[in-house]
């Protein structure tokens, strides 16, 4: 009961916080983001980065593998600081609010259209991944319904989306942070007294490592470098197209500003994991004690189940502080993923394609339907795939494609032979990939080609090779180079 409390009272001040900021938000520039400063854009873009998996998920894998979990946020810094020292610049200076706006200047039109349909899928995906997150956690440690806990969860979110966009997502996501790391390392310490402190805990995790054959959960490779490899390749990648991440860092006020705040997101980002993996690491301990207690009074052993379950055997006002730091990582995600997914289809389908003359009104209104659409759609396939595993995996696809997609903006920017024709299909290309490799390793077990060339692997050698060969078969036309030259003016 406490819990719950704890959490509506959260949940109301989130709401409260998001309509505050509606004051600010009344021009569709204001609602997409403009002219921010540091601060605004550190904690609107950081909820991209840190998510439901940067707490539950690493928990896990730091309950299966040790600290070396870690390494899903420690790749997400890494992404971001690329960003911030080798695009951040270029990227503000193209003056776009999108990221298949800055792919129109190297590509055209069609590029755009193209891009922002596949990225917005994306957006879609990773926000339905964070409704089941919230779903599940609401029905195994609070005993709701799943889709009750999703209706409402996507209520509460669309809400004060909607009435502050971009302002209200960076006023809420400040104090999602505050109790993100506050929550964390609370949990952090009140879980090492359960196992009487540090000592204790190396102790025990040193036996547990011993019990596996396994060599020890401090060990930074244990997850296997092919994991490692591909997250940071992933994250490198990703961080230069994330939608969601990326548009505060192009609504920062000036050049210097977008630069300066991407980085201070790297570090914000970055050890955040390390926390997550540890109380994995804690719940390993009890669990394997016979400590790590559920409601029933059985002891659990399911890697999926650990940070839940440390929860509940924390002090009632511990468990709900933290079990609402968990819900901030949700929230703080969502919100920019359902306006990342709506700036794209209002700014570059909407207003760029089919209806170029609209108001600033119609705009806005556009922006604030196609925001609304985004959570619903994100709500309603949450509850139509939860128990549809290997449809949600063919769905979370969608993450190679991001990264896929820059290498499709690097031919851009340095080759000046790259076509229009050559991207657009390059792009879907690499989309029918991505899923096709992930359908067959569903099917048959195995990849395609190797079991350590997964569906990221591929689409960037897809995006890379098929850019290439498709930009020397259908040359950049001359009217090309003039359109994009006369845009560039």
């Amino acid at each position: 009961m406490v819990q719950i409390i704890i959490i509506v009272i959260y949940f109301a001040l989130t709401v409260a916080i998001g309509m505050m900021s509606s004051r600010k938000s009344k021009s569709s520039a204001a609602f997409h983001g403009a002219a921010m400063g540091v601060t605004a854009i550190v904690c609107a873009s950081a909820g991209e980065w840190l998510g439901g998996t940067s707490t539950t998920g690493v928990s896990e894998y730091g309950f299966m593998y040790g600290l070396s979990g870690s390494w899903y946020t420690i790749a997400n810094g890494i992404g971001v600081m690329f960003l911030a020292l080798c695009f951040a610049k270029l990227y503000r200076s193209l003056d776009s609010v999108t990221v298949p706006g800055i792919i129109e200047n190297f590509f055209g039109v069609k590029a755009r259209t193209v891009s922002s349909v596949l990225l917005t899928v994306v957006m879609l995906a990773v926000g339905l991944s964070q409704m089941i997150a919230a779903g599940k956690l609401g029905q195994s440690l609070l005993g709701f319904d799943f889709n009750l806990t999703v209706v409402g969860f996507a209520v509460i979110f669309i809400v004060y989306t909607l009435a502050g966009g971009m302002n209200a997502v960076a006023s809420t996501n400040q104090m999602h942070l505050f109790v993100m790391y506050g929550g964390v390392l609370l949990a952090i310490v009140f879980a090492l007294m359960k196992v009487n402190g540090w000592g204790a805990f190396t102790e025990g995790i040193a036996a547990v490592a011993a019990a596996e054959g396994k060599a020890s959960y401090f060990n930074m490779l244990s997850i296997g470098m092919p994991k490692v490899s591909s997250w940071i390749i992933a994250s490198l990648l990703g961080a230069c197209t994330a939608q969601a991440g990326i548009q505060p860092v192009l609504a920062a006020k000036d050049v210097p500003t977008a630069k300066k705040a991407c980085i201070i997101t790297a570090f914000v980002a970055a050890p955040f994991g390390i926390f997550t993996a540890l109380l994995g690491m804690i719940a390993k301990v009890m669990s394997g004690n016979g400590s790590l207690l559920d409601t029933a009074g059985m002891n659990v052993t399911d890697a999926k189940l650990a940070l839940p379950t440390l929860m509940m055997n924390l002090p009632p006002v511990v468990g709900g502080l933290v079990l609402a730091s968990i819900l901030a990582a949700i929230l703080s995600t969502v919100s920019p993923i359902i306006l990342a997914a709506g700036t794209m289809i209002t700014k570059d389908l909407y207003h760029r394609v089919l209806k170029p003359a609209a108001t600033d009104a119609q705009v806005l209104f556009m922006s604030r339907l196609t925001t609304a659409l985004s959570g619903v759609i994100c709500s309603a396939a949450a509850i139509a795939l939860v128990n549809m595993t290997a449809v949600l995996d063919i769905v979370y696809s969608a993450y190679s494609l991001r990264g896929a997609l820059f290498i499709v903006v690097l031919f851009g920017i340095y080759w000046k032979r790259a076509s229009e024709k050559a991207a657009c299909q390059s792009m879907v290309l690499t989309g029918i990939v991505a899923v096709a490799w992930v359908a067959v390793k569903l099917a048959t077990g195995h990849y395609p080609i190797a079991d350590a060339l997964t569906e990221t692997y591929a689409a960037v050698v897809v995006a890379a090779l098929a850019t290439l060969i498709l930009s020397l078969i259908f040359p950049r036309r001359i009217s090309e180079n003039t359109d994009l030259e006369g845009k560039a003016q």
